[in-house]
């Protein structure tokens, strides 16, 4: 198996009730997770695959396509009926082409090479809920909390003076779709929304309590950590978020081994549509392809779920807000390589036209894409990029080689909370995009009745225009690394700019 497809880089730990007044150094890395219960398993034949089915939106499959599913080895898991989407397993290794003949069949595809699993219906964790108490440190004389003088991230955005004016809406929520939250964790529980949250891995909500919670794989923390970045509390203990005042749910759509596959994600968006979710966040891309492309069957069935989702949870309120992308791609080139697809087969170098191969949901229309930015304040060394595809930049931290940042914060990447009660600091897109959703969520608790568009075009409007870093030699070894094109508010790294959370609340 390959690394997890969420978009962060490497981290470092701070435990439960560490003296916080200690400066934030790299520990080890670990693996820190709620103890788990033992999980329910399912049986599932083993050489079962899952499928996407897409028919005319807002009828739900035909009594013809039922029965043509059936005939081709097929078993309806769920039905998306509003957008047209079917979940479909079947060991029939020609099911897809076969039901791509049927009448009333728009596109329909394969969503994973590995065969389904015996995988568990949930992962329950047994968090604990911490009190303030439990951790060592104490606001700071001017209302911070401990942590937040290592956050250098939240002043690059004017966070820290948005948050004088106000510090969100709890009228306000934001879904993480991702690997799941702690919902136990101190910084975490006081925002938290439970009935917004649920575990859409297998691609039909399993509303079981607790569902949302992480596992123990590798990546498994990703979800809380974004999390924390998004909406910390303000509340005398670690770190603070961007809005610390809105809530956070948790949409778990990876699976055991940390993938993320197609069902899971429309799973994802239409749960965010239904129960009245603002933002939600995306800081992965959806296996097993890394760019999803418009002339095989397959793939192209797996774009046009994901869009449609995506576009339902638009429709309904929702901002989609995602990461761009860690490869240090030019999404605007003529052509890439791709050289880890499939991700769950045999990956090989693929050489790709992004215009027409796409990363989902990034590249999907009405995403609001995110580039990384570095403590200097400059497009991030990993970053991907691209005119016409980054919206908008915000601080996703850099190896502090190239963008250190200044005292009294020591550390170039991104604070957030970890699984167990744990903050760390990581880098990555992954931690770009949630400053985004943050910021988004702020102006939608500035203005309530606001559509999805017109918050968009809020964030946009408000940014920071920022002129393209040319020439860009992130580690000055006299080689450009990448080029920018594009005007100050409207170009490959940086989009309209640098996201404004003063504005947010102000403007």
């Amino acid at each position: 198996m390959t690394a997890p497809r969420t978009r962060s880089r490497r981290l470092a730990v701070l435990p439960l009730g560490m003296a916080l007044a200690t400066t934030l150094a790299f520990l080890p890395d670990v693996t820190a997770s709620a103890a788990e219960t033992a999980p329910t398993v399912t049986a599932a034949d083993a050489t079962s695959l899952s499928y996407i089915v897409n028919v005319a939106a807002g009828q739900g499959p035909s009594t013809a396509v039922k029965r043509a599913v059936t005939a081709a080895g097929g078993t309806i898991v769920i039905s998306y009926d509003r957008i047209g989407v079917i979940v479909v397993h079947s060991s029939n290794p020609g099911f897809a082409r076969t039901i791509r003949r049927v009448q009333g069949v728009q596109s329909a595809g394969v969503t994973r090479n590995a065969p389904l699993a015996a995988q568990p219906r949930a992962e329950i964790g047994t968090t604990k809920v911490l009190g303030t108490k439990a951790v060592t440190g104490v606001r700071a004389a001017d209302g911070r909390d401990p942590l937040e003088s290592s956050q250098w991230d939240l002043p690059a955005i004017k966070a820290d003076k948005a948050h004088e004016k106000t510090l969100g809406s709890r009228g306000v929520t934001v879904a993480v779709i991702d690997t799941g939250v702690d919902d136990g964790h101190p910084d975490l529980a006081p925002n938290f929304n439970r009935e917004a949250s649920v575990n859409c891995m297998s691609g039909k909500p399993d509303t079981t309590y607790g569902a949302w919670r992480p596992g123990v794989s590798p990546g498994s923390a990703h979800g809380t950590h974004v999390a924390g970045v998004i909406a910390a509390a303000r509340n005398g203990i670690g770190m603070t978020g961007v809005a610390p005042g809105v809530q956070v749910a948790g949409i778990k759509v990876s699976t055991p081994e940390d993938y993320i596959y197609a069902e899971a994600v429309v799973c994802g968006f239409v749960w965010a549509a239904e129960h009245d979710v603002d933002v939600t966040n995306n800081s992965y891309y959806t296996d097993p392809w890394k760019f999803n492309c418009l002339d095989d069957p397959d793939q192209r069935a797996l774009v046009d779920a994901v869009t449609r989702a995506s576009q339902y949870a638009e429709r309904k309120g929702t901002v989609n807000v995602a990461a761009a992308g860690n490869e240090r791609h030019d999404l605007d080139a003529d052509s890439i390589t791709d050289p880890a697809s499939p991700d769950d087969g045999t990956p090989g170098d693929r050489v790709i036209d992004p215009h027409k191969c796409l990363d989902i949901p990034t590249q999907l229309p009405g995403v609001v894409t995110v580039a990384a930015t570095g403590a200097k304040g400059i497009k991030s060394s990993f970053s991907t990029y691209g005119l016409n595809v980054v919206d908008v930049a915000a601080p996703g931290g850099d190896d502090p080689l190239y963008q250190p940042p200044a005292a009294p914060a020591t550390n170039g990447r991104i604070l957030g909370t970890m699984p167990g009660g744990e903050w760390a600091f990581k880098m990555g897109t992954s931690m770009a995009s949630p400053h985004v959703a943050g910021v988004a969520a702020l102006i939608k608790s500035t203005h309530p009745h606001a559509t999805a568009g017109q918050v968009k075009a809020l964030l946009y409007s408000e940014a920071d225009a920022t002129p393209c870093t040319n020439p860009y030699d992130i580690d000055s070894d006299g080689r450009i690394d990448a080029v920018c094109k594009g005007p100050k508010n409207h170009n490959g790294f940086y989009g309209r700019g640098l996201v404004n959370a003063l504005n947010a609340v102000t403007k």
